[in-house]
């Protein structure tokens, strides 16, 4: 784990969610205070400022699941990182698998965000993981390690970064890799940090996501080496976020 860091668990709403849905965001804004974990939520972006007046207070945290590569200009319908911050999140999801599948986005596209999402004070969390053909093949820890070799910011504040370990085949299946799978992977991981940042590499928060439920989440959360959770679908009712959430340790 992080040093000295509590458990992360992020909700990624995705392309889910309308003014109605706020209700979900204000029902778990209220009951994370006792929670353990440091909690995030990331709904689409035309409810970020909205989300942000309902969560002002509390210890609910909002992220934004994308920026753009560029600090502002002619990106007619990008988001910039300034805008983001400037609708009242902390945090931002890049390089998710369904962002590099769909839309063609690259390790050095997913390096430049993070490098700008920081330079405002953005927490990046950067998402790697590979595909079930990969997996068959052995060939995980190649791809992760590559991931990060060419997506990792040059430079980084280590308690302001996160990475996401997903693996493609996991991702809304139901389906998720034993507690083995995911030490191997996130043993990896550290390895590839505390090469580009040498003991900084230690701060830097892992956290598993694909699948993630609220049957399987105490048994994830409770692995070695795993600082929290990246929920998909789980995350969009506060019910079923919240007793994901409430698995997580010290």
């Amino acid at each position: 784990m992080a040093i000295d860091s509590r458990q992360l668990v992020i909700g990624n709403w995705k392309m889910n969610g309308i003014a109605a849905d706020l209700a979900e965001i204000e029902k778990i804004a209220r009951n994370v205070g006792e929670l353990r974990a440091d909690i995030v939520i990331c709904p689409p972006a035309t409810l970020l400022h909205a989300a942000a007046n309902i969560t002002v207070g509390t210890r609910l945290s909002l992220g934004a699941q994308d920026c753009s590569s560029e600090q502002s200009g002619a990106y007619t319908g990008d988001i910039s990182a300034r805008m983001i911050v400037d609708c009242g999140a902390r945090f931002v999801i890049l390089g998710h698998s369904e962002r590099r599948q769909y839309r063609g986005e690259s390790d050095l596209i997913v390096k430049r965000k993070a490098e700008i999402a920081l330079s405002v004070g953005l927490t990046p969390v950067i998402c790697v993981g590979e595909t079930e053909a990969e997996r068959i093949g052995n060939e995980t820890i190649a791809v992760l390690e590559k991931q990060l070799r060419d997506g990792l910011p040059s430079k980084s504040e280590h308690d302001h970064l996160v990475i996401a370990y997903e693996p493609l085949w996991a991702i809304g299946t139901g389906r998720i890799p034993d507690g083995n799978e995911i030490l191997s992977a996130h043993r990896a991981i550290r390895g590839s940090l505390t090469d580009a940042y040498g003991s900084g590499g230690t701060e830097v928060s892992i956290v598993y996501g694909g699948s993630v439920k609220p049957e399987n989440s105490a048994e994830i959360l409770g692995l070695e080496n795993v600082d929290g959770a990246l929920v998909g679908g789980a995350s969009l009712r506060a019910e079923t976020f919240l007793k994901i959430c409430a698995a997580s340790r010290t």
